[in-house]
């Protein structure tokens, strides 16, 4: 083989599973068909759960410069109806600015430090598979060749070539009755308000900053990124585009009629390039199937839709559950069933965010009877539980993968908390002990009989680690957490019990394969 496996598509979310790859000691061959990464601005930053799995991989601080953990945001929006998420006690919602652009820059370059290797101009134009391999056609610069690999993971969007390739299927919904225009713009420096971050627009009144305005003609959002000019979007309903390009003046109508007051846009300050976009139409769509024999879909290949800021958050949470099942194959230490996992978990995770993107789009149409169901569920907004279920659906924290056990632990299913921990080398992090990219063990008892348990089976290929929990009342007193932040196992005892220690072993060897070692044979 030329190489162990074949990521089609260099951006966030393949570039995403080739650093996870790296962790685990794969070098994967990135082919991508545009001849260099594109400055173009895209997305402008992750949401969610993603943002807890770049700080476990050491990565938010290399794009947010920030060494802290991150924090969550104190207020968001649903349908353009505040989230107080100061009512919560865990608050999951956590947003990273960064421009799309940056945010593949820094992955290329982590993904190359871990030895992948990434082709721009290399496009897949055909692939085979047998029972062994799979072996893609590809159309270099220096002409076509072939390229054979254990497994290839379509990472190339929406209209992905490796989907139509594999024969996948991909069903859906598509709709034309919205158009959404933006771009980067200039406003009066008077309109700035300081104090909030937002804009005081005359004859409307107040646009806070990354949060939609929605009226009965439309929705309005003003985005001041920083390091780059504001964004500002608009979305409206039956109004369709013209064949003309888009332009500045096109955006300034638009949102004139959503606004019902004149918004004064001027051209964007700085280099560029700038965004200038109008979209017509939606999607929500998700593949029959997101495996097919030796080939796998990650993120748009897989799933699109019109949740907004979703589909990062959803497709780069799928490298991170793909990455170390494809490492475990390809060092032959899969378990059965390991692979077909991925399909099992994830499509439910693309299913609630579809559902979403619907829910939204349902809240956010014009119309009477909309506004009066607004009015009612704004006041649902003032319940905890409910802002609880929309932080949870919003983060993508409340898919529970199914791991096995009859009557889990709370957390088992779930990805683990970050923990503060006092270890043997001094305090430390769960995200912390997560960067190495493998499993681990945490044994908070104090007398580590949970540690001694799988010490001498499963230490080459889990992180096992005794420490003591920082807070009074830890989530658990033991976990078995699976490389992208699951919880395989988990027990709640100070003396976890025989059948709690069978069912940790039972665990070990469902997610990780039998051990090489019989019981009690150290390394």
């Amino acid at each position: 083989m030329d190489t162990d496996v074949v990521i089609i598509g260099a951006g966030p979310n393949g570039l995403m599973l080739a650093c996870e790859l790296g962790l685990a000691g794969i070098r994967p061959t990135v082919l991508d068909k545009i001849p260099h990464p594109t400055d173009e601005p895209r997305a402008n930053g992750v949401l969610g759960q993603v943002v807890t799995m770049l700080d476990r991989r050491g990565l938010y601080e290399r794009i947010s410069g920030d060494p802290k953990r991150p924090a969550p945001a104190p207020f968001f929006m649903f349908a353009a109806m505040g989230l107080d998420l100061g009512l919560l006690d865990d608050n999951p919602v956590h947003v990273l600015p960064v421009p799309q652009p940056r945010l593949v820059a820094i992955l290329a370059e982590r993904a190359a430090e871990l030895g992948a290797d990434i082709r721009w101009g290399h496009e897949l134009v055909g692939l085979e598979q047998d029972d062994a391999t799979v072996t893609a056609e590809v159309a270099g610069p220096s002409g076509p060749y072939r390229l054979t690999a254990r497994h290839l993971v379509g990472a190339d969007g929406g209209h992905s070539p490796t989907r139509k390739l594999a024969g996948i299927a991909f069903p859906g919904v598509s709709h034309d009755r919205t158009t959404t225009r933006l771009a980067h713009v200039s406003f009066p420096q008077a309109w700035a308000d300081p104090a909030t971050g937002g804009l005081n627009v005359p004859g409307y009144g107040a646009v806070p900053p990354f949060l939609a305005q929605r009226t009965e003609q439309g929705g309005f959002t003003y985005a001041p990124i920083p390091g780059r000019p504001p964004l500002v979007s608009t979305v409206e309903w039956d109004r369709p585009g013209t064949d003309a390009p888009m332009s500045l003046a096109e955006l300034r109508e638009s949102a004139g009629r959503v606004l019902g007051v004149d918004v004064a846009l001027g051209p964007p300050s700085g280099d560029g390039p700038h965004a200038l976009r109008r979209l017509v139409g939606g999607n929500n769509r998700r593949a029959e199937r997101y495996r097919d024999g030796r080939v796998f879909l990650l993120g748009d290949a897989a799933h699109v839709d019109n949740a907004g800021g979703q589909g990062l958050n959803l497709g780069m949470q799928d490298a991170v559950n793909l990455g170390w099942k494809l490492a475990a194959d390809v060092r032959g230490e899969a378990p059965a069933g390991l692979l077909d996992s991925y399909d099992t978990e994830r499509r439910p995770a693309a299913e609630r965010v579809i559902m979403y993107a619907q829910a939204l789009a349902a809240l956010l149409a014009p119309g009477s009877e909309v506004t009066a169901l607004r009015e009612l569920f704004g006041e649902l907004l003032s319940d905890r539980s409910t802002v609880r279920r929309l932080a949870g659906l919003t983060a993508g924290t409340d898919v529970r993968y199914a791991m096995g056990a009859a009557d889990p632990h709370p957390l088992v299913g779930y990805c683990a908390p970050d923990l503060d921990l006092a270890a043997p080398r001094g305090r430390v992090r769960l995200a912390e002990l997560a960067r190495t990219g493998r499993a681990l063990l945490l044994d908070l008892t104090g007398g580590g009989a949970v540690a001694e348990e799988l010490a001498h089976l499963y230490d080459d290929r889990v992180d096992i680690v005794c420490a003591r929990p920082e807070s009074a009342a830890p989530a658990a007193t033991a976990l078995l957490v699976r490389p992208d932040s699951y919880v395989a196992w988990a027990s709640s005892s100070p003396h976890p019990s025989a059948e709690e220690l069978g069912e940790l072993r039972a665990a070990a060897r469902r997610w990780f394969g039998a051990s090489a070692r019989p019981a009690g044979v150290a390394r």
